[in-house]
């Protein structure tokens, strides 16, 4: 039995890199996870690991940005799992420029991506949570601690050049995590956000000598730091390197413990003691 047994997780973004980690280690403390991805090979990836592993897990495909994704994905963990505890906000990529050349599509696929979309998941989630403690309530039994915990950046807590966009994005997300840490208190909901610093994934692994890039939905993103910048930021981080996407994994499951049932509003940041 692991400590988060009985619960039930949406994860989004859990198909790859840092969100498969956080799906994969609340799996294994017990959790019971509905994975999301755009793409239907790597969110099943993630949930025949699961599975493998003695665990429990579901697929919502699609995108977060869509209009009808987030009551669907709440349905999905209601409707498979029969409740909601734990709510992930991961999902999401970084679309790059200087502002003199950002375009209002950059700008707004970001804020879509960063902060619209966990406002939308978690405004479906209010409901389903509200419903469960009134009813608890109305039976007498205690109201278990849920938890939310929402994916930033260290570019969130203070800018990064190039990344005017997925900064303000990042910060404006932290301020919807203080914001419902103060609204959901009353039905005993944490509401948290883990900023990361470096952590190397596909998002900022470069192929030799040149960027990478991703496809959104239809759409070549170009992603990656080249390898001497991230080798001269790397000496700059107290541990020495970059983090794991495990490691990351390891800050949000933190926060979805026991042990942190009354820590709400806060911002733990996962860098390995480097600072902005």
């Amino acid at each position: 039995m692991g400590t988060l047994a009985g619960k039930v997780a949406l994860v989004s973004g859990s198909g790859r890199g840092i969100g498969r980690e956080i799906a994969l280690k609340l799996a294994a403390e017990g959790a019971r996870v509905v994975v999301n991805d755009l793409d239907a090979e790597p969110a099943e990836e993630t949930r025949t690991a699961i599975e493998a592993a003695g665990g429990h897990a579901l697929t919502c495909l699609g995108s977060v940005t869509d209009d009808e994704f987030a009551e669907r994905f709440v349905r999905t963990a209601v409707d498979g799992f029969g409740g909601l505890d734990i709510v992930v906000n991961n999902a999401g990529y970084t679309w790059d420029s200087v502002i003199q050349k950002m375009t209002d599509e950059q700008w707004d696929a970001i804020l879509d991506v960063h902060l619209k979309a966990p406002f939308r998941i978690l405004r479906a989630a209010q409901p389903v949570i509200a419903d469960a403690v009134k009813r608890a309530r109305a039976a007498g039994e205690p109201v278990p601690c849920r938890k939310v915990v929402n994916i930033s950046s260290m570019a969130g807590t203070g800018g990064n050049a190039g990344q005017a966009n997925y900064s303000a994005a990042k910060a404006g997300l932290l301020g919807l995590t203080k914001t419902l840490a103060k609204e959901w208190g009353r039905y005993n909901v944490t509401v948290n956000a883990v900023a990361f610093g470096m952590i190397k994934t596909r998002l900022t692994e470069a192929p030799a000598g040149s960027g990478g890039t991703i496809d959104v939905q239809g759409k070549e993103i170009k992603v990656g730091v080249n390898p001497q910048l991230m080798a001269a930021m790397e000496q700059m981080i107290p541990l020495g390197r970059s983090g794991t996407p495990a490691e990351a994994a390891g800050a949000v499951y933190l926060l979805c413990t026991p042990e942190s049932n009354y820590i709400s509003g806060q911002t733990v940041v996962c860098g390995g003691g480097f600072t902005i």
